[in-house]
């Protein structure tokens, strides 16, 4: 079953950005502008920071093999309406109902919680996380490619595709794992009022969400500063760009490996503190007055792999504050980071424009890093 998770929480993070290189062909297409084509990734972004909320409670109430289901299905009848848009407007909802394919992101921690014990869950948390590392490693490569052979609409036909596999998949694999299912849906709602009053809750998004941070920061503001700053051509870019998801698949894989044995809050602390130490070896040559794309690009690899030790043990944590509301942790958890990361990352990409672009965006994702530690150093020690 975990496979089966992996697929299904590697969906959404692939549709992300699998049709940004397509983006000015379909502005051509659907005779509109890059910037209004462009919504597609904001809009599409705000649906499933929005969606994750509604999701958990939607689990713990029906349980967690129908929503992701449900979810699965409305984002092949969104890629549908994407694929035969008439108009920028179709295509933007079509978007907006892809984005229900992230049940498959929140819900996949949520069900490894419900099968495994709160240590063990953080090891399979990160293997399941490993296809959300892969996709977008991917994504934007594959949908060039497609693009540049036979169109921007055959991103879309390879989204319909691998969306039917994952939800073959989770039809003949995925068995129900909520063991507590029939409570009125107002009454799962509440469950977040009593995660809002859980300080440790809130440490565990903490470190989660400002861990993200630190990634999504690099990824709004790294793409200036290599193209202006240091000429780099898009192939080139994408190619160092490599280094993060790969030290990603490397922290979760380690996670996967130790953490039963380290613990929670240790490998929480262990991995945001490998995140401190790799954005200040960003920062460090441009304070120096040194910047290539080695400097830049190389401590991402660290960088990653701090990410995936942290966000599964934290994820972990976070869905076990409250077991009988862990659907609703769960999205709440996915829906903190999204927002987080949206909010560096436009941040990042304000200010790496300026004069002063690549001091800012280091400072910033020193920072959200720091912030991630405290976070994790406050954060309760776990027994087994």
């Amino acid at each position: 079953m975990l496979a089966t998770l992996m697929i299904a929480s590697a969906v959404s993070p692939l549709a992300i950005n699998i049709f940004v290189p397509s983006m000015a062909t379909i502005a051509a297409s659907l005779e509109t502008d890059g910037a209004t084509v462009g919504l597609g990734l904001s809009l599409y972004l705000f649906a499933v920071a929005i969606l994750q909320i509604v999701a958990g409670p939607l689990s713990d109430r029906f349980g967690r093999r129908p929503v992701i289901i449900g979810g699965m299905v409305l984002f092949l009848l969104g890629t549908l309406l994407c694929l035969f848009a008439s108009s920028i407007l179709w295509f933007l909802l079509g978007r907006v109902i892809q984005a229900a394919s992230a049940t498959g992101i929140a819900l996949s921690r949520a069900a490894v919680r419900d099968v495994y014990s709160r240590e063990r869950s953080a090891a399979m948390i990160g293997y399941v996380t490993m296809g959300m590392a892969v996709a977008p490693m991917v994504g934007p490569a594959v949908g060039g490619f497609m693009d540049t052979l036979f169109g921007w609409q055959s991103v879309f036909w390879l989204l319909l595709g691998l969306g039917l596999v994952a939800l073959a998949f989770i039809l003949l694999d995925l068995n129900e794992t909520n063991p507590d299912i029939g409570r009125p849906f107002t009454e799962q709602l509440s469950n977040y009022g009593k995660l809002f009053s859980e300080r440790s809750f809130w440490l565990y998004a903490g470190a989660g969400a400002f861990i993200t941070g630190s990634f999504f920061g690099f990824l709004g503001g790294a793409t200036f500063i290599s193209v202006e700053l240091l000429g780099l051509t898009p192939a080139e870019y994408g190619l160092w760009f490599i280094l993060c998801p790969l030290g990603y698949m490397i922290g979760n894989f380690v996670t996967g490996r130790i953490s039963e044995r380290v613990g929670i809050k240790r490998m929480m602390v262990i991995g945001s503190t490998l995140t401190v130490v790799s954005t200040l070896m960003i920062l460090a040559p441009i304070v120096a007055g040194y910047l290539g794309a080695h400097t830049l690009f190389g401590p991402m690899l660290l960088l990653g792999i701090g990410n995936g030790m942290t966000l599964p043990s934290a994820t972990a944590g976070g869905v076990s504050v409250r077991p009988d509301a862990a659907g609703a942790a769960a999205g709440l958890l996915g829906s903190s980071q999204i927002g987080v990361g949206a909010v560096v990352s436009t941040l990042a990409a304000s200010m790496a424009t300026g004069a002063y672009g690549a001091t800012s965006l280091a400072i910033i994702m020193v920072v959200v890093s720091l912030a991630a530690l405290a976070c994790s150093l406050l954060a309760p020690r776990v027994s087994k």
